[in-house]
């Protein structure tokens, strides 16, 4: 790794700045993020301001249609946008499904979504976990039978967040019982109006509605839409949650937890003078600055080691994945805390619209209970702390 300055660096955030002053709608700033990702009118208007200036997809290579950019621009983009109050991008079609199209994709399937989704025409939504299969993903049961040219899928998946807003999903499905049960998952692409489809709401602790239940009944996927040969799935499986992992520790949250955080200590008082003001808030919260600084490093590492082809980078991944969520996780509560009574008032969710006169704090204290309650699942999500741990124990000391 690198870490002499770079020169460039200033001026690109010079340019995002501005491209944010002169191009970010102002109706657009400001409102609260519903755990994963924005509202779907608001994520799609901004993607298609991202794309007429050739942003659209900020993680890929140049020659997939993205803008190339490195590590340490990316995180300046993340940041400034941030900050700006921009709407989200759709991280499931950018940072997981974008990679495996231009990974594995014919050049049919590229040509059918990834336009798509740099015009931010078409959200998806990603079909894994199964009722017994989380973190065990290789005994997932949905079956994919083949007739003629397409695919015939029966079973359910579970935790669909967004399955709701979605126009397609990716599945993952088993095409053959008589094999090792990895070598029997294959990769689909659906579209989520194929008859057979039904989608149930699952409303979460944090009072949201963005999780599901989905579930298939006799549906017809033609065969065109497998990614890769049959039976890569497991393959093309593990490419992908490296990248989620890498992804999960989710810098953009946590930098906008840390404003949250400073605005608080500014605003809210106790007794006469601001939260700053008091030893252990401002111990506590310079503490948790120097955390989200090392994960921004470790960020880094992990990109350098994807770069190197390191054989490392997986179990890195994994690291990122525990130390990112469980940041999460602390950092939410404390939100909450520095809100003092404030902390337990049941403000709107931060989809819904705000009728009538508002509660105390409502500009500052809206959402910041949710993300607490939703942050509880960070170390569940995309693969438990404790399977993660044990991946770092195989990976980089044998065991």
């Amino acid at each position: 790794m690198d870490f002499q300055p770079d020169a460039g660096l200033d001026v690109f955030r010079e340019e995002v700045r501005a491209f944010l002053r002169e191009n970010l709608p102002a109706d657009l700033t400001g409102k609260p993020v519903g755990s994963v990702r924005s509202m779907r009118p608001d994520l799609m208007r901004w993607q298609k301001i991202l794309n007429r200036k050739g942003w659209s997809a900020p993680y890929w290579a140049k020659q997939d249609g993205g803008t190339g950019w490195t590590v340490l621009q990316r995180l300046v983009f993340d940041e400034e946008c941030v900050a700006a109050g921009a709407p989200t991008q759709d991280g499931f079609a950018h940072k997981l499904l974008g990679p495996v199209l231009n990974a594995f994709a014919s050049d049919e399937q590229k040509a059918a979504h990834v336009p798509a989704i740099l015009n931010g025409d078409r959200l998806w939504c990603q079909g894994f976990s199964e009722p017994g299969s989380g973190s065990d993903l290789a005994s997932l049961r949905t079956r994919a039978e083949r007739d003629g040219d397409f695919y015939v899928v029966n079973g359910q998946k579970i935790w669909t967040s967004y399955a709701h807003e979605s126009d397609w999903i990716f599945l993952l499905v088993r095409t053959n019982t008589e094999v090792k049960k990895q070598a029997g998952i294959s990769f689909l692409l659906v579209d989520m109006k194929t008859p057979g489809i039904t989608v149930r709401p699952i409303r979460s602790i944090d009072d949201c509605h963005h999780l599901n239940e989905t579930f298939f009944d006799n549906v017809r996927v033609p065969a065109a839409n497998r990614v890769g040969a049959e039976g890569d799935g497991w393959a093309i499986t593990k490419f992908l949650l490296n990248n989620e992992h890498a992804s999960a520790a989710d810098l953009p949250i946590l930098r906008r937890y840390l404003i949250q955080l400073r605005k608080l200590a500014t605003t809210q008082r106790m007794g006469r003078d601001p939260l700053i003001a008091q030893p252990g808030f401002a111990q506590r919260l310079a503490r948790l600055e120097a955390e989200v600084s090392a994960v921004t490093m470790l960020v880094h590492r992990v990109a350098a080691l994807e770069q190197d082809h390191s054989h490392a980078a997986h179990a890195m991944g994994s690291i990122l994945k525990v130390r990112g969520t469980e940041l999460q996780q602390r950092i939410s509560e404390f939100l909450v805390e520095a809100l003092g009574d404030y902390g337990a008032v049941a403000y709107p969710e931060p989809h819904d619209p705000c009728d009538g006169e508002p509660l105390p704090l409502q500009g500052v204290g809206r959402g910041i209970a949710n993300e607490m309650f939703f942050r509880r699942a960070s170390t569940i999500y995309g693969g438990t702390s404790e399977v993660q741990r044990g991946i770092i124990a195989k990976m980089l000391f044998q065991l």
